[in-house]
């Protein structure tokens, strides 16, 4: 095969649609275009609009999405390629309405953001100078027109996107901005080949023990059509580069042909925190002679006509949905081993995809395994991820659940949108196949539950609504691809229509009644088999808010940041739920730090519950872990890549050994012990004490000596009766159960009602170099100490936030800087900030 790139350099012009409300500055003009890339993205570099992140310049763009947009470029075309049997102009992404056009002939059409296109291009190239033209019509109009056609079906947003496959939050989201983009969102090349193409491999795992593991490896070949058959060799090297499979030739035509591998005392992939991630180099090449002799690469080279190589992961993963006493269970399991799954879901980390590189991806699922997740669920409303994403969860360990991309609407099941998820699902069924990472396919997100519980089963009469693709299309193109995996119709579902799907015993579960309606305490309510949604509002880092916002409205209820909240009712619901906890400030500084704090609080709240109720409850996945813009929302890492305080709440109630005090139905009060690892924990006697404090005096009660003694991904209750099951006064008393250096408190009251003392502290500051030490010894008891180091230096990440001391104790705070920092500064408030400040008044 021989490929092409095209350039990158094209022109952009406004070509149709409401040409009227295109400025004058862009009507009529050619304008230079990056491929891959979007109009905005082109727009915003030639500065002809404003950063519609910034403020609230989103609703000057909002033409842009009303708007036909022609993309042309002019290249040459290699001689090579004409030697080939077929030339295709091959297109990772076209986002949406796509009209493709060569030296002014149409070579054809996409109408899918979500699926390569192909077109065969040879009849049309020209030896030499060449000129390609792509138009793509608004998606928003075309998505309205579609609507008209086949009758209005329910949606959460403005705009009809359940009649577009396009992806969906791009027509806005309770946490992100209408930009309605058009473009070459992905690269764009030609491919010239011969005889024979793959367009697929397919390492189905059958089996993976510590005996053996068991592949199928299938692989989808497009021939020429006067082909008959070729020679095609299957090869597997061992982590350590040591071939441990070598196929014979096998006769092959177009079509789909499997060969088993097996491979004794395999290493297997684990997920984070349960082993290693070892990978495996498959490779297959399709030829036109036999295999040739050791030695012979120079014949292996001239007759190879097709190749395929990837890095895979050996490792067996099952969905257990067994019926028990309760209901039924939703535990996955990996090489035969419960896995309890800890992390969050995934949104596209920006509004234009294609800004997201390789260092982004990176960064974004390195803050995801250092806060101790080991699971994200990519969202349905968003993208099927890039290559780059799924390769890096496999070396990390992420296990990826992947929603199917319908989300909070009632979808047709009716032509043209039938035909179109249908080449959808299984392009990326096929294409993902490889990656050890993905865990579990998911139907779609909250449409079950729009259905059943928002009054659309009414409006929807006896229409389709996109069920049929739940329960039938999509688990038979699972069956048929990629049967190594589970599937699972929707989330949240209770595995039957019949059953609400917000069931606590059966299936998966979205809570949010915490956060829209009433105090995060509610999680405790819930005893649910696997949580795949669930969180918590706050505003974004400070250094963001200032990139975001003009710095004459950093206030709470401004206009810009306002326009950065999109949830409805949002900074109602931001403000209702901390005041179930706090008063409100009065000043905007308190406000970003409560309200951060109070997250961070229900977050904690509800993931070490539901880490207390396994095995009942197998996962816990909190919305969300990042955001697509600066916005107000429920991440713990915001649109800007800065972590919020929640972030470093994470990395501890995930941590693999916890201490977490709970409360149960009849009012006791339980020390739960949990070991998610795969070691025994156990204890020196004395070593875990717990003690009640009165933290308004400074003193402490008499330890009570406990041993942990917990089997691996096991735990340990430790019932606290006694002189721990009331408060003597329960506005200055806690509980504090440690070992080593990890801590539980259990306060018996809400912030607003504590009568914390007055913070007092010792503190140091050590330079040297860009280096910072920020030592902050307790005079008194200090609760969620935190160093706002990014309110001095938009650049710098501190070491750890939401620190608890007892008098005594030393917090040391670390960051880089290459600014002159004072003391002063970096020991006071807003830059240092701790609980103490709002409690009782």
């Amino acid at each position: 095969m021989i490929q092409q790139s095209l350039p990158a350099n094209w022109t952009l012009r406004a070509v149709g649609g409401d040409l009227a409300d295109v400025p004058a500055s862009i009507k009529d003009r050619d304008i230079p275009a990056i491929v891959p890339g979007v109009v905005h993205t082109d727009l915003l570099a030639a500065k002809l609009i404003d950063d519609p992140y910034f403020g609230s310049n989103e609703l000057k763009v909002e033409w842009i999405g009303r708007t036909d947009w022609r993309y042309s470029t002019t290249f040459k075309a290699e001689e090579r390629l004409f030697s080939e049997e077929r030339i295709e102009l091959v297109c990772e992404g076209l986002d949406t309405i796509a009209r493709v056009e060569l030296n002014g002939a149409l070579v054809g059409e996409s109408v899918n953001m979500h699926v390569p296109a192909r077109f065969d291009v040879k009849k049309h190239l020209k030896k030499g100078e060449n000129q390609i033209a792509i138009t793509f019509s608004s998606a928003l109009k075309y998505a309205l027109a579609q609507e008209a056609k086949m009758g209005t079906l329910p949606h959460v947003e403005k705009h009809p996107y359940n009649f577009i496959r396009k992806m969906a939050c791009n027509f806005g989201w309770d946490w992100g901005p209408t930009l309605v983009t058009a473009g070459i969102w992905m690269p764009i090349r030609l491919e010239a080949w011969s005889v024979a193409r793959i367009k697929y491999v397919r390492p189905l795992i059958k089996e993976a023990n510590a005996q053996r593991a068991v592949i199928d490896v299938c692989v989808d070949i497009e021939t020429t059509s006067n082909q008959k058959t070729l020679p095609m060799q299957v090869v597997l090297k061992s982590p350590d580069a040591v071939t441990v499979f070598e196929s014979d030739d096998y006769a092959i035509k177009t079509g789909t042909i499997s060969t088993t591998v097996t491979v004794p005392q395999p290493q297997l992939w684990w997920p984070r925190g349960h082993g290693e991630q070892p990978l495996y180099d498959l490779s297959v090449q399709v030829r036109t002679t036999p295999a040739p002799k050791k030695g012979d690469e120079g014949v292996w080279n001239d007759s190879t006509c097709a190749s395929w190589k990837r890095e895979i992961g050996l490792r067996q993963v099952k969905l257990n949905t067994a019926k028990d006493s309760i209901g039924s269970q939703f535990t996955l399991e990996v090489n035969g081993k419960p896995v309890f799954c800890k992390g969050a879901n995934w949104i596209p980390d920006d509004c234009f995809p294609h800004r997201v590189t390789k260092e982004r991806y990176a960064q974004r699922l390195q803050q995801a395994v250092d806060s101790n997740m080991n699971m994200l669920r990519i969202w349905g409303g968003g993208i099927f991820e890039t290559e780059t994403f799924y390769s890096l969860c496999d070396q990390l360990g992420i296990m990826v659940w992947q929603d199917f991309l319908f989300a909070c609407a009632m979808y047709p099941e009716e032509e043209p949108l039938s035909t179109l998820v249908a080449i959808e699902a299984r392009h990326n069924v096929a294409r993902l196949s490889s990656h050890p990472s993905l865990a579990i396919w998911n139907g779609c997100n909250e449409n079950v539950w729009g259905w059943w519980l928002w009054g659309w089963k009414e409006k929807v009469g006896n229409r389709t609504w996109g069920f049929g693709y739940y329960t039938k299309l999509l688990p038979s193109i699972i069956a048929e691809l990629d049967p190594s995996r589970p599937y699972w119709p929707a989330s949240p579902y209770s595995g039957s229509l019949e059953i609400n799907p917000l069931d606590d015993n059966n299936g998966n579960k979205h809570i949010w009644d915490a956060w829209n309606e009433t105090d995060y305490t509610v999680y405790r309510k819930y005893v649910s088999r696997f949580v795949s949604e669930f969180g918590h509002q706050a505003p974004p880092t400070y250094a963001t808010i200032r990139q975001s916002i003009p710095e004459n409205e950093l206030k709470a209820d401004s206009p810009s940041m306002l326009h950065h909240q999109k949830a409805t009712k949002g900074n109602e619901k931001l403000h209702n739920r901390l005041s179930e906890h706090f008063e409100i400030p009065s000043n905007f500084d308190d406000w970003v730090y409560t309200t951060q704090l109070n997250q961070a609080r229900a977050l904690q709240t509800g993931v070490e519950w539901f880490r207390s109720r396994q095995p009942v409850c197998m996962g816990s996945l909190y919305w969300q872990i990042n955001d697509c813009w600066p916005v107000t929302s429920w991440a713990c890492v915001d649109g800007y890549g800065r972590k919020k305080p929640l972030w470093y709440a994470t990395r501890r109630f995930h941590a693999d050994r916890l201490l977490t005090i709970q409360p149960e139905k009849d009012g006791s009060l339980n020390l739960f012990v949990l070991n998610d690892t795969d070691a025994r924990w156990q204890s020196d006697a004395g070593e875990l004490s717990i003690r009640k404090f009165n933290f308004a005096t400074g003193e402490f009660s008499s330890p009570i000596a406990a041993t942990i003694n917990v089997p691996a991904r096991g735990a340990q209750t430790i019932a606290l009766s006694g002189p721990f099951a009331k408060p003597g006064d329960p506005s200055k008393e806690c509980i504090v159960a440690q070992c080593g250096k990890l801590r539980a408190l259990w306060f018996f009251e809400i912030d607003k009602n504590l009568a914390y003392p007055a913070p007092q502290y010792d503190a140091e500051v050590f330079a040297s170099g860009d280096e910072y030490r920020v030592a902050i010894k307790a005079k008194t008891f200090l609760r969620d100490l935190a160093l706002f180091i990014d309110r001095l230096d938009p650049d710098a990440e501190v070491s750890d936030q939401l620190v608890d001391l007892l008098p005594g104790e030393t917090a040391v705070f670390t960051f880089r800087s290459s600014k002159p920092l004072s003391k002063t500064a970096l020991t006071s408030a807003p830059v240092l900030q701790c609980a103490n400040r709002f409690g009782k008044r």
